[in-house]
């Protein structure tokens, strides 16, 4: 496959090409790193959307044949409320409203997303680095850029001086003049240049700040930026594929990221390709707060959605993933329960014509084995098919298109094995378990004939009683059936049945 990716440096799709190729008798491989989390609270729902993004790139490389080491930071030290260096330490707020320590938020906090992102089907990385593990990583690499003459000593912390590098701003399209002029953020006095940001913090803006360490500079901690620097250079090396994150990266902290890194190591381009995703904004009409209101969702304005308070609305976590997939990763994309609701009857709709082209192809419940997922040729009417998907991908990774392909050959395909194994192939992109819903029957793990039978006359049996007004005995089994760990969940289509 011939990827093209958008990059964020020059602004241009790009032909995309590794810098380990395979040419020299390996195998060809990625270097991705893509920008974690702040383990102080909950993943917001606006922050899964770059995770979904990150989990289509890398599962679109692995399917291209690429062995992709995706590497992720969990930031639990040093990442103030401002990218600029302004405002409270999130971990040591976070810790101090919650009475425990900064150690303690991180790790449940860190349990808590990946408890989200697997839920979501999102694949873990191949490295995820806890920037408290790698200090020594983070001093080590602040001394080459000192010794390479890019920093200054002021008030108590060490700076990096942007003046001494020449192409700042490039990722951003930022104006050297207009950064000199302090247009961008609030003068500091220990700083030569509004922009420079700090590498090392001895002056802490904190009392008994919680976490600090001995270094060259007199002990404290290290800033925000470095720590990105330090674990990927660890674990990519000094040169690599791609780097991901969110829009709000662009300005400070991944220009920041170029600036500390190729000034240490003096090569260029540190990274290949920077790709960014839109933000997930909020309709109107999702919420009474004010807050909320067609803005882009934010911790810090508090009123934010977790995936748990979808789930607890009775909604799948895989819902939310196929509404993801109906927007591009480069398009703001507008939130709201309805257009949740369209996603959940369209994904249900989905697996339903999954689970009859298995009937009709004749296979059934029986699970489609792993070497016919994807063979060497398929049928011209379905490579027809796959060609368009596989277009769509290659194509800065268009899922919208690529579900319409998927669509598209659910609708109008031929009811063959052949097309089975291309829908499960798709998948392999869009991870939306369309397998499992074949493997599963029903779609729910792990039940007899006799015990979905029994659910779905109860089901008929609340209807029925809906239907005479017997609103008690309807309440009931819906009851009942909660306490047996059922959830329904009635639609204009239904009632539907899930575990909790």
């Amino acid at each position: 496959m011939a990827f093209a990716f958008f990059n964020t440096l020059g602004r241009e799709k790009q032909i995309f090409k590794p810098v380990h190729d395979g040419k020299d008798g390996g195998k060809a491989t990625v270097g991705f790193y893509g920008c974690g989390p702040t383990v102080y609270n909950y993943a917001h729902i606006g922050n899964l959307r770059a995770y979904v993004h990150h989990d289509i790139l890398v599962r679109s490389l692995r399917r291209a044949g690429y062995d992709v080491n995706h590497v992720m930071n969990i930031t639990d030290v040093g990442h103030l409320s401002d990218d600029a260096d302004d405002g409270d330490d999130k971990m040591v707020k976070s810790a101090e409203e919650r009475g425990k320590s900064v150690l303690e938020i991180a790790d449940f906090y860190t349990k808590a997303f990946f408890n989200d992102t697997d839920r979501m089907n999102i694949t873990r990385p191949t490295v995820a680095c806890k920037a408290t593990d790698h200090i020594a990583e983070m001093i080590a690499l602040i001394e080459r850029i000192e010794k390479n003459g890019f920093t200054y000593f002021a008030g108590g912390n060490l700076y990096f001086d942007i003046s001494k590098f020449p192409s700042y701003g490039d990722l951003a399209l930022l104006r050297m003049d207009d950064l000199k002029a302090g247009a961008r953020i609030e003068q500091d006095e220990n700083k030569r240049n509004p922009g420079d940001f700090v590498l090392w913090f001895t002056k802490s803006k904190f009392k008994n700040q919680a976490l600090v360490w001995d270094s060259p500079w007199g002990k404290g901690y290290p800033g925000w930026h470095i720590e990105c620097s330090a674990m990927s250079m660890k674990y990519l090396g000094e040169q690599f594929d791609i780097h991901a994150g969110g829009i709000d990266h662009i300005p400070i902290h991944h220009t920041n990221e170029i600036a500390q890194s190729e000034a240490a190591t003096g090569k260029k381009p540190w990274v290949s390709c920077w790709m960014h995703n839109e933000f997930l904004v909020i309709d109107s009409g999702a919420s009474d707060s004010d807050a909320m209101r067609s803005e882009k969702m934010s911790k810090s304005k508090g009123g934010f959605l977790t995936l748990q308070t979808l789930v607890d609305e009775g909604w799948d976590p895989l819902d939310y993933r196929y509404f993801l997939l109906g927007g591009h990763y480069r398009s703001q994309l507008q939130f709201s329960f309805e257009s949740l609701k369209g996603a959940k009857n369209s994904r249900k709709s989905l697996t339903d014509k999954v689970k009859n082209l298995a009937e009709k192809a004749g296979i059934g419940n029986q699970k489609v084995q792993s070497d016919e997922k994807r063979p060497a040729t398929y049928g011209e009417e379905v490579a027809t098919y796959i060609d368009r998907f596989d277009k769509a991908v290659e194509d800065d990774l268009s899922t919208p298109r690529a579900l319409a392909e998927l669509w598209g050959l659910l609708k109008d395909g031929p009811a063959s094995a052949q097309a089975l194994a291309a829908v499960y192939d798709m998948d392999r992109v869009l991870g939306l378990k369309l397998e499992d819903a074949v493997k599963d029957g029903s779609g729910k793990k792990g039940e007899d004939a006799e015990f979905i039978r029994e659910i779905d006359e109860l089901i008929v049996k609340r209807a029925q009683a809906k239907k005479t007004k017997d609103f008690a005995a309807a309440d009931n089994i819906r009851q009942s059936l909660k306490e047996r760990g059922i959830i329904l969940e009635d639609s204009p289509e239904g009632t539907t049945w899930r575990h909790v």
